[in-house]
């Protein structure tokens, strides 16, 4: 490698985009063009940078394995960051086997990072967790540490860990200022003010209030009934019951959880459940029912007792029964949560990541859209979807993860 390829990736490296495309930005040889694209990229150009990438992968021959490995992996965090999140996981990690046979610990770690990153996205912890836990950090720099462990701080945060959160945060800090990459920085203190955000709304008693993550966590390890309207279950202490499939069955235990202790009128669940104004036999026999399939549901946890006028919810074991709901509760609240990185999505890698069909995020992205909640740039398959993030805009991404169950 000559000598200004050299001084290119070192500029590169240190954050210094400006100069590491000064001194290949008139060069066509395979080298060249990687380091061009990877600076484009930095510098925002995405569509240009994928352009160069593939020229400098195609460039390469044959023979030059890790160097076509680090243009994938390239092109796969530019996927990552474009929210592309259908783009060819198995090339990535054909890349990163291939990094690792040949001994570049550094970039094959960036794609195992990469990796993880993109089945955090897509709500698979458990896998995330499995592929990070075989990536000893230590040996790496300090850029690559940070990013570590930014990603551990992510999951953590997805589960509700915020000790840990809190302390891989802390050495994310460390690392960045060492790395004196201005980019790292402000992902390290863009996470900590998420770790700091309203993450839910505390509904007991007649009253509410705003909760932060770590009071989510200190509530869902207490033993109270907890109805967790902002992952559709019903928990105590490890046991849990989901009802994301069962809306009627959910909105009916909500409206029980929010009146507790009292009971509530047989009129007020036909509202909640059914959206009924004026109820008649049939609305009335369909409560009965429904009302019967929640106490099967909830026969580990609560009992669901008749009175004069309505229902109350009786809980067997917990002295407490608590409504935990999303601090705001609008249409669509899941999509803005998402758009509200401040990146720009597809739709498709909007259904990807909320496990909806493609048809229904359109809808809704098309009713935010009328609404000026959100706007749309590019057309058929390139079009892309974003908000500005708003300032104080609740983290309800935070919540969107099943929660571990023991």
């Amino acid at each position: 490698m000559d000598s200004l390829i050299t001084a290119a990736a070192r500029a590169l490296a240190a954050g210094d985009l400006l100069g590491a495309l000064r001194r290949v930005a008139l060069r066509d040889d395979a080298p060249a063009l990687a380091l061009r694209g990877i600076t484009m990229a930095r510098l925002g150009d995405l569509d240009r940078a994928k352009v160069l990438l593939r020229k400098a992968a195609r460039a390469f021959g044959p023979k030059e394995r890790v160097a076509r490995a680090r243009c994938v992996v390239a092109e796969a965090e530019i996927a990552l960051v474009s929210r592309n999140l259908g783009w060819a996981p198995k090339a990535l990690g054909a890349a990163r086997e291939t990094l690792e046979r040949h001994g570049d610990w550094v970039n094959a770690a960036h794609a195992r990072h990469l990796q993880v990153r993109r089945l955090v996205l897509v709500g698979r912890l458990y896998e995330a967790e499995r592929l990070l836990g075989q990536l000893d950090p230590e040996p790496l720099p300090p850029a690559w540490k940070a990013a570590h462990e930014l990603v551990v701080a992510g999951i953590a945060m997805r589960r509700l860990r915020t000790k840990a959160a809190r302390a891989a945060l802390s050495r994310a800090e460390h690392a960045a200022r060492i790395a004196d990459v201005a980019a790292l920085t402000a992902e390290v203190e863009s996470l900590s003010l998420a770790l700091d955000a309203p993450a839910a709304r505390l509904v007991a008693d007649g009253e509410e209030r705003i909760l932060q993550l770590d009071e989510v966590e200190a509530l869902l390890a207490s033993e109270a009934l907890v109805v967790d309207a902002c992952r559709h279950v019903v928990r105590e202490g490890g046991m849990v019951i989901p009802l994301a499939r069962r809306p009627v069955l959910f909105a009916l235990v909500r409206a029980l959880g929010e009146a507790w202790p009292a009971d509530v009128p047989r009129t007020t669940l036909l509202s909640r459940a059914f959206r009924a104004r004026h109820a008649d036999e049939s609305h009335r026999a369909r409560l009965r029912v429904e009302i019967g399939r929640l106490r099967a549901e909830l026969r580990t946890l609560a009992e669901l007792k008749a009175t004069e006028g309505g229902f109350a919810l009786a809980p067997r074991r917990a002295r407490k029964v608590i409504v935990l709901a999303p601090p705001v509760e609008e249409a669509h609240a899941d999509v803005l949560a998402l758009l509200a990185d401040g990146e720009s999505w597809s739709s498709s890698a909007l259904a990807l990541a909320l496990g909806a069909s493609q048809r229904t995020v359109q809808r809704a992205l098309d009713a935010l859209s009328e609404a000026d909640r959100v706007q749309s740039f590019g057309r058929g398959r390139a079009r892309r979807w974003m908000t500005p993030l708003g300032p104080g805009f609740p983290t309800l991404l935070l919540l969107t993860a099943p929660l571990p169950t023991g």
